[in-house]
């Protein structure tokens, strides 16, 4: 990513031709995002949006014709967090805009793409019908309810989830060419402020209350506090000096013990925001 990142950035020609071709190209349209984001924290916004015109081209074409939105979707919420970060050198104000921008996604999937919609639910209907026919017959007419609630915030979640690491990749990206070390050293620094964090946890818990989307304004609330956590467990790596061997091990728990793991990750970075635990890490000195 780094030589491509290079080629990149060494014209406006070169970072469109990219930006264009890789948006166009199946299961690549993050590339795509990521040069666009990568030329608007090294050059500029408008100097981006112009790269981001022709990324936007292929991307509009698989949402019309291709009836898939991920590649336009994606890159919008790229190219508004890019600008968030470049103008505020802030993750969280970053990743709270992100969470926005999935609440917006969430309201305009159904009004844009209500075939893609219906077919998503139509298929989880079949399914609960076809391999669990009392849940189904219980649940009633709250069934399409139900999964068209958790279809949308599935979309919308893995736009958002995307879009996180393509902004984070478009900044190790400028670090490792214009200031190594710097991205490393942002992440590892990576924490909320408590008033966020509270306003996380307590959107989280209100959503059923007041009749929201419980399975979308978790995604949305969460995703903050995730990455937040995942800040924590890199910078006490970090500051200790350990291996990389312990962060290989602690993703491969993270996959092989969700959810658990993952809430208490949340919970983690919620206590973070209060106590800093990073702050009260001594390095370890030389062994005598």
């Amino acid at each position: 990513m780094k030589a491509l990142a290079q080629f990149a950035m060494r014209g406006p020609l070169q970072a469109s031709v990219i930006a264009a071709v890789s948006t166009a190209v199946p299961l690549l349209s993050w590339v795509g995002a990521a040069v666009v984001g990568l030329v608007m924290l090294r050059l500029g916004v408008s100097q981006g949006l112009v790269v981001g015109l022709w990324a936007l081209l292929p991307a509009l074409g698989w949402s019309w014709f291709g009836n898939d939105p991920t590649a336009l979707f994606v890159l919008l919420q790229v190219i508004v967090m890019v600008a968030v970060l470049r103008a505020t050198a802030s993750w969280e104000k970053t990743l709270l805009t992100g969470s926005g921008l999935a609440i917006v996604a969430s309201m305009l999937l159904p009004v844009l793409y209500p075939q893609l919609i219906n077919q998503l639910v139509d298929t989880g209907i079949s399914f609960y019908q076809r391999y669990n026919p009392d849940v189904a017959k219980q649940l009633g007419d709250q069934l399409d309810v139900l999964i068209r609630q958790v279809m949308n915030a599935s979309m919308v979640g893995t736009f958002l989830l995307i879009a996180v690491l393509v902004t984070l990749l478009a900044r190790s990206c400028q670090a490792g060419l214009y200031n190594p070390g710097g991205f490393r050293a942002e992440f590892h620094a990576l924490r909320l402020s408590w008033p966020v964090a509270v306003l996380c946890v307590v959107a989280m818990f209100m959503a059923p209350l007041l009749g929201l989307n419980p399975v979308l304004v978790s995604w949305a609330a969460g995703f903050p506090l995730l990455f937040a956590g995942l800040g924590l467990i890199h910078g006490i790596v970090g500051k200790r000096k350990m291996s990389v061997q312990w962060l290989f091990l602690f993703y491969i728990a993270l996959v092989l013990l969700s959810p658990s793991l993952m809430l208490l990750l949340l919970l983690l970075a919620f206590v973070d925001s209060w106590l800093d635990f990073r702050g009260k890490i001594k390095p370890p000195g030389p062994v005598e």
